[in-house]
């Protein structure tokens, strides 16, 4: 049905605060749908839990130990989310759907204002319905929401540079992008904030804008930026002399330097994965690029905001390229300058009537591989600990331990809603010589910040009957054949299993004997007619501790 008006003329005249609210309400449409997913969305997740469970909201803590990978933002969102709504997936997904819809929202605002409302509008519509964004928004680590800030203080501060320089408003603007710049390195730490003057800085010495160049040292804009940011980095540093040297040396120049981290990936490797997962807008695009001879002396100019738009696609892409281990969410603040590279080359020479039918099929389309890629994830890639639940009518008590064997399932303690530390048994002498990048090396370097409190959390296997064999329960979580390391499992409860992990129950002793754990205990001699021993009995109807 045709709006009221001249034929599409509604497509010209967009409400912004509609168009915003119904950005946030598609990224939250199936967010909700599917499991955290291990290990990223399962980490980030319960670091937040346990900072909403410990009442600690300076300090992130990985299962009670400092976790200093990266800085408190997605940690702080997620825990004032779930203090309303408890431990929900989309909750723990918010920080990543505010990112989103803050990149998509800020974009749409600088192109009404800078391009046309028409190139604003299919830009957006690009942005939200493509599946790396999409899925992007509803997946709960840190990279969709620093990529928000990125875009919105690289946005933000393009807009100040262009009104100033027609002398409009445009502190408000500059303020807003210093504000942002201190949310991105709150976010994910230097990269907020370099990404977006490499971007900026560019632009300007291209388009010779040499005298934007001191709205990188407005006073004012600096002290937004160090009053929002600086006081967790002082807080962390006064309080943990190694910070600096872990959090900035570490985690930023020896992680991008170093070949040691995981994922390591060609030089060329983002190109590909922004062509396969910006599909089916990539392939329109890729067709609107190929020349026609009756556009080849028509091509216009580059306007500056076509600049910054090409600029800003190259630094994200050429910076993440540069070192050796890549992830695919690293290049997501790429995202809102191709989707307007994008809708600029399909527009380019059409009526936006002539190009409505087309462009609604095609978003229909992109919505639709957005929802289904959801569906696949639902159906075909859930980690094993989201189905591990307790059954009906047995629950931790406070009074519980609870100890993982020989890894750490990062998604139970949300799904378990825990309140409490959980122990962790492996080889920790061997744990803290391994330079593999790992859930070992995460909770080692996380427990050389509190050495007391990792004393107490990491069990070594030589401990584990005198961490077991107390007057109280333990429950127990582990590879579902456990018991071929562990045939003291045979004296466990099983409580529950999914495929590849399982937990049990046991009751301890009560009389904090020491060798409650010896398998010989737990075999009961056979009939004299027979010469062979019974077995061992099954996980199923195991007796309880020290009976």
């Amino acid at each position: 049905m045709k709006r009221p008006g001249n034929g599409n003329a509604w497509w010209t005249s967009p409400q912004p605060l509609w168009l915003i609210a119904a950005i946030f309400a598609w990224l939250l449409v199936t967010a909700w749908v599917r499991p955290l997913m291990a290990p990223d969305e399962g980490r980030y997740a319960g670091v937040a839990l346990s900072m909403l469970h410990s009442g600690d909201w300076l300090v992130p803590r990985l299962d009670g130990l400092p976790f200093f990978h990266k800085p408190p933002l997605f940690y702080w969102i997620g825990a004032a989310a779930m203090s309303v709504t408890g431990p929900v997936e989309w909750a723990a997904r918010l920080p990543s759907i505010l990112g989103a819809g803050a990149a998509a929202s800020a974009l749409f605002l600088f192109l009404r204002r800078w391009s046309t409302v028409r190139q604003a509008l299919l830009s957006t519509m690009v942005l939200v319905t493509t599946p790396f964004f999409f899925l992007g928004a509803q997946f709960a680590n840190l990279d969709m929401l620093v990529a928000g800030c990125i875009s919105a203080t690289v946005l933000l501060a393009a807009a100040a540079a262009l009104a100033r320089e027609r002398a409009e408003p445009w502190r408000a603007l500059l303020a807003g992008a210093y504000l942002f710049a201190a949310a991105g390195l709150l976010a994910k730490g230097l990269i907020g904030v370099v990404l977006p003057v490499g971007v900026l800085l560019t632009w300007c010495v291209v388009t010779r804008r040499a005298a934007v160049l001191r709205l990188s040292v407005w006073l004012p804009g600096w002290a937004i930026l160090l009053a929002v940011a600086g006081p967790w980095f002082v807080a962390m540093q006064m309080k943990y002399p190694e910070f600096f040297d872990y959090f900035v040396i570490t985690q930023h120049f020896r992680r991008f330097a170093s070949s040691g981290f995981n994922n390591e990936h060609g030089i060329w490797f983002y190109l590909p994965v922004l062509a396969a997962f910006t599909l089916p807008w990539f392939a329109w695009f890729a067709w609107a690029l190929v020349p026609r001879r009756k556009d080849e002396d028509a091509r216009p100019r580059l306007s500056d905001v076509d600049w910054l738009m090409w600029i800003w696609l190259a630094v994200i892409v050429v910076f993440f390229s540069l070192p050796r281990s890549k992830l695919v969410g690293y290049v997501l603040p790429a995202l809102p300058p191709l989707a307007y590279l994008i809708a600029k080359h399909v527009l380019a020479g059409r009526s936006m009537e002539a190009l409505w039918p087309k462009a609604r099929a095609m978003t229909l389309a992109a919505a639709t591989l957005c929802v289904a890629c959801v569906a696949a994830i639902a159906i075909y890639a859930v980690p094993h600990g989201t189905r591990l639940r307790l059954p009906e009518g047995q629950a931790v008590a406070a009074g519980d331990q609870v100890l993982m064997l020989d890894n750490y399932f990062y998604e139970v303690p949300f799904y378990w809603n825990l309140h409490q530390t959980v122990l962790i048994s492996d080889d920790w002498k061997a744990a803290a010589t391994d330079t593999r990048d790992n859930w070992r090396k995460e909770v080692v370097d996380a427990g050389r910040f509190e050495p007391e409190r990792a004393a107490r959390t990491l069990v070594d296997r030589t401990q584990l009957a005198a961490t077991l064999c107390v007057p109280r329960t333990t429950w127990l979580v582990g590879p579902s054949n456990a018991q071929i390391a562990h045939p003291w499992l045979a004296r466990a409860q099983l409580v529950s299993a999914h495929q590849s992990v399982a937990a049990w129950r046991f009751a301890g002793s009560a009389t904090s004997d020491a060798h409650c754990l010896d398998v010989a205990a737990a075999s009961t001699p056979a009939p004299s007619s027979s010469s062979s021993s019974a077995p061992l009995p099954a996980n199923g109807t195991a007796t309880n501790g020290d009976d």
